[in-house]
């Protein structure tokens, strides 16, 4: 394709703003850095030149000269003009330093005087170019950029080529870009062999669907439904330019799309494919537009919907390359879906209707002929409607929900204002067709226009719930909703137990009040009950029992038994907010790690089926988290990250996901990246007034802390989740198991106390509840606390007895953290085995922050374990407990580092111990404690 250079991408991109490029991008950099020269190729309108630009500003500046050409396709023919772009404003700087021959023919090619030619004045042209850049690179560095490659003329292409490959040694770096449709293409290979030796070929490829968005966002245009971006990225093949002006398109044009039509093609996209299309007969124009309006096109197909010379013609349109050719010959495949899309919109309405009329005979799968039908038909009509209806229902049974949305839309434009069902029922079915499909903004819209004109009650209450559904974690942004819901219910039970099902969500969510979402959810049942409405009541019983759950209240295994009862709705048992998700939450809450994911793995296999986005999204994070516990921290992570990609794309449960992530990265990842994804987790819920989630990200903020080696931040962060969850009513430890971590943290920063404190109150509820592993885990902790007040034996059985029950309770890295604090009780000298026997388990976990660990804690210098002694001296006995320890081991010759190491706790309280030490010793340094001790000794 021949992209026209005015609406290329705009120079105002900055390195920063390469969206989508990043990797190419360090790679490229690095490379410049090095001395190195880059080739960037790729397809037109793949952001070659963005990507160039950028890199050139960066480069640019550490360059003493900075040589630039651009080509294009209508100067291509003009020779030594390239060079003339090049050398033109060096030409009086580099010439007295050329020999005579060598002068007068560069400056004959660059300045036109005189009739110099590759074929007269070869070899001096050659010697010229590869002098003039040496003598510049005498001066200092040398940057070449050249865009465009392909359209250098000749002359100046190999004048080039031959200097590139003879400049080693000189400080000159070649930085270029070439359009190539293949990584294989012979653009490819010639333009490489005529770089440097050792250039750094970048090919740049689509970008991801999520990419696209960013890219549209990034340029003013991210008002456009998630379902609008994803036609975006598949019409536009993922090629940024392409992706752009259809972008602007859309946001410029009054009216969106129909329902199951293609995007509309912008003049300036066309104008890439038509110029080829006009080379094809007119049949063979018709027969590409009934391929471009079918789904999945075949010779076949094309036979039977009446295009009888069907492979002559496609094989017409592949000579052209606008058909691609390869070893799936039984399709028909455009070569870029952007033709098609272009063809499709350069035809005039009444022969696509043709089409699409032609193809609803043809095809032979149902939704198909449906869907051409209604493209087919104008006006209303009931047995359109009918048949759109039932192919809706057809492909939501498949697991197409998105593919149900777009044919409900269509029935419903079909479906006569008397009908029945009527055009409000059939779009309000649309929309939680696209609320399962994670398409929330395309469900929005279609709500609020419902209730511009709807009047029956029932349809209000259901576009209200849409409208409260697709708000999310948002909701008190949709505040003003709830008191208009249950005006329209009404005295009707089912329509109220809509609304106060969703109440109960908006007190947990928006109030943080557990109290009232259980009572919210049990009235909600209750009225479900009594209109009869099972899926409504089904719902509000497994949100009860979750709520219970993670309150501790007694009545959550009676309220899951209910739940699970029969009947059961198909839609709600693997829903996330459903009974089976309510028994998985209570399963790896009490320890039965492997029921646990058996039940999450069978809910994420069957949500997968059915399509529903926001679900899988939900089990993917249960599974990860389930992982998790067991230890699995690579087979975790890779969970966490693909739930997190899918919500980042969705736009749904962002915040969950990346709390969940980032535990997952700070045991079995990168730590910067927890840091940064739990702070963005914290960030979210707080903006979004999510009282539920905020406490869960400040959680996987303060372990991740923790494993960065930050107690204090670990203490900061862990008590603000101990007020929030007091004020929520959790009482279960076993919810967001952060109580171990603050308590370890606390002892760290010395504050011995408090974390006893926090050790007693979770056992407390722990043993009221019977959670074994969080016991264990506070076991561990209280270890910590007894080995920061120096009873050492006692600690070290404690610690013995925690690993051994998490190893048995399946708690993989929680046994491997039990195993290294136990080796850093017992120090390096003897404890050394222990050591190897922590980072063999951390190991096994895949715990890659935590096996750094155990590295660092072996390399630091420490002193060997403190013997047991009888009594503290004399001169220590008015000092606190840890005060004394901190005395005692400086008396050691320990530094700050080695007592921190020794006694899990930070430099700075060290520091801080010592500064209490000196006053109440009333001495002015750590000689003084030891001259203090040796003087007690002598008497």
């Amino acid at each position: 394709m021949t992209v026209r250079r005015d609406f290329q991408e705009s120079a105002r991109c900055r390195s920063d703003l390469v969206i989508g490029r990043e990797e190419l991008f360090a790679g490229a950099r690095g490379q410049l850095s090095s001395g190195g020269s880059v080739l960037l190729h790729g397809p037109a309108g793949i952001g070659k030149s963005t990507v160039l630009r950028a890199l050139a500003e960066e480069y640019g500046a550490t360059a003493r000269t900075v040589l630039r050409c651009s080509a294009t396709e209508s100067e291509s023919h003009l020779p030594f003009l390239a060079l003339a772009d090049l050398l033109g404003l060096v030409l009086d700087e580099v010439s007295p330093r050329l020999p005579a021959a060598q002068r007068t023919a560069l400056e004959s090619a660059l300045t036109g005087r005189g009739e110099s030619s590759l074929q007269r004045d070869g070899l001096a042209l050659r010697l010229a170019v590869l002098s003039a850049l040496r003598a510049l690179a005498a001066d200092g560095p040398v940057l070449v950029v050249a865009d465009d490659l392909q359209w250098l003329d000749p002359a100046s292409a190999e004048l080039l080529g031959f200097a590139a490959r003879r400049l080693e040694g000189t400080p000159v770096q070649l930085l270029c870009a070439v359009r190539t449709e293949g990584q294989e293409s012979q653009e490819y290979d010639r333009q490489l062999r005529a770089c440097p030796p050792g250039t750094l070929a970048v090919r740049l490829g689509p970008l991801t669907r999520a990419q696209v968005a960013q890219l549209l966002d990034h340029r003013g245009h991210g008002g456009l439904p998630r379902s609008t971006v994803r036609e975006i990225h598949r019409t536009s093949g993922g090629n940024p330019l392409f992706a752009l002006e259809l972008g602007r398109a859309l946001a410029d044009s009054p009216t969106p799309p129909r329902p199951g039509e293609p995007l509309p093609v912008p003049t300036s996209l066309r104008a890439l494919v038509l110029s080829r299309l006009d080379m094809l007969s007119v049949e063979a124009r018709r027969t590409l537009l009934v391929a471009s309006a079918g789904a999945r096109p075949t010779p076949a197909l094309l036979h039977a919907a009446g295009r009888e010379n069907a492979e002559a013609e496609c094989a017409q349109a592949a000579e052209l390359g606008l058909l691609a050719t390869g070893p799936d010959a039984p399709a028909v495949r455009f070569a870029h879906p952007l033709i098609s899309a272009a063809l499709y919109a350069e035809a005039p309405a009444h022969e696509r209707r043709a089409a699409h009329a032609a193809l609803s005979t043809a095809a032979s799968d149902p939704i198909e002929r449906a869907r051409h039908l209604a493209l087919a038909t104008t006006g209303t009509d009931p047995e359109v409607a009918a048949r759109l209806a039932e192919a809706a229902a057809l492909a939501r049974d498949r697991g197409a929900p998105s593919v149900a949305a777009q044919l409900g839309l269509l029935a419903a434009r079909h479906t006569p204002a008397d009908g029945g069902p009527g055009p409000e029922e059939r779009r309000l079915a649309a929309a939680e067709d696209a609320i399962t499909a994670g398409e929330v903004d395309l469900a929005r819209d279609i709500a609020r226009e419902v209730l511009t004109r709807a009047s029956v009650p029932a349809h209000r209450v259901r576009a209200w719930i849409i409208v409260i559904d697709t708000a999310g974690h948002t909701m008190a942004e949709v505040d003003a909703v709830f008191p208009q819901a249950l005006a329209d219910a009404g005295d009707d039970p089912r329509l109220l137990a809509l609304v106060h099902y969703q109440l109960a969500w908006r007190a947990l969510i928006v109030e943080g009040d557990f109290t009232e979402a259980r009572q919210a959810a049990a009235h909600a049942a209750e009225l479900a009950a009594r209109g009869q409405d099972r899926r409504t009541e089904l719902l509000a019983l497994a949100f009860q029992a979750q709520t219970e759950t993670l309150m501790g209240h007694p009545e959550a295994p009676r309220t899951i038994k209910r739940a699970l009862r029969e009947p059961q709705d198909p839609r709600v048992a693997c829903h996330h907010n459903g009974a089976g998700s309510a028994r998985f939450r209570w399963l790896v809450m009490g320890d039965q790690l492997a029921e646990a994911r058996t039940t999450v793995t069978a809910l994420l296999r069957e949500v997968r089926r059915r399509g529903s986005v926001e679900s899988e999204v939900h089990f993917l994070r249960g599974l990860a988290e389930t992982e998790l516990r067991a230890g699995h921290c690579g087979r975790a992570l890779d969970l966490a990250r693909d739930s997190l990609r899918l919500a980042r794309d969705s736009g749904i449960g962002e915040t969950a996901s990346a709390m969940l992530t980032s535990l997952a990265e700070a045991s079995g990842g990168d730590v910067d990246r927890a840091l940064a994804l739990a702070r963005e987790a914290v960030q979210h819920a707080e903006e979004d007034g999510d009282q539920m989630y905020l406490s869960r990200a400040l959680g996987a903020l303060g372990y991740a802390q923790l494993v960065a080696g930050d107690p204090a931040g670990t203490v900061r962060s862990l008590r603000r989740v101990r007020s929030l969850e007091l004020g929520l009513g959790i009482t279960d430890p076993a919810r967001g198991r952060w109580q171990g971590d603050l308590a370890e943290a606390l002892v760290r920063t010395g504050e011995v106390a408090e974390a006893q404190d926090v050790i007693d109150v979770s056992r407390e509820h722990a043993l009221r509840l019977g959670r074994e592993s969080v016991l264990a885990v506070l076991d561990r902790s209280e270890a910590l606390v007894r080995a920061a007040r120096g009873d050492r034996e006692a600690a070290v059985a404690q610690l013995t007895s925690a690993q051994d029950r998490l190893g048995k309770l399946g708690y993989g890295l929680e046994e491997a953290r039990a195993a290294f604090a136990l080796a850093r009780l017992r120090g390096r000298g003897p404890g050394a085995a222990a050591f190897d026997e922590a980072a063999r388990m951390f190991r096994r976990c895949r715990a890659l922050p935590w096996l750094r660990q155990v590295e660092d804690a072996l390399a630091a210098p420490g002193p060997e374990p403190v013997p047991d002694r009888p009594e503290a001296p004399a001169a220590l006995e008015v000092l606190a407990a840890m005060e004394r320890q901190v005395a005692a081991l400086v008396m050691e010759g320990a530094t700050n580092r080695e007592i921190a190491a020794r006694l899990f706790i930070s430099v700075k309280t060290v520091e801080a111990t010592l500064t209490r030490v000196y006053r109440k010793l009333g001495i002015r340094s750590r000689v003084d404690i030891v001259r203090l001790a040796a003087a007690r000794r002598a008497r």
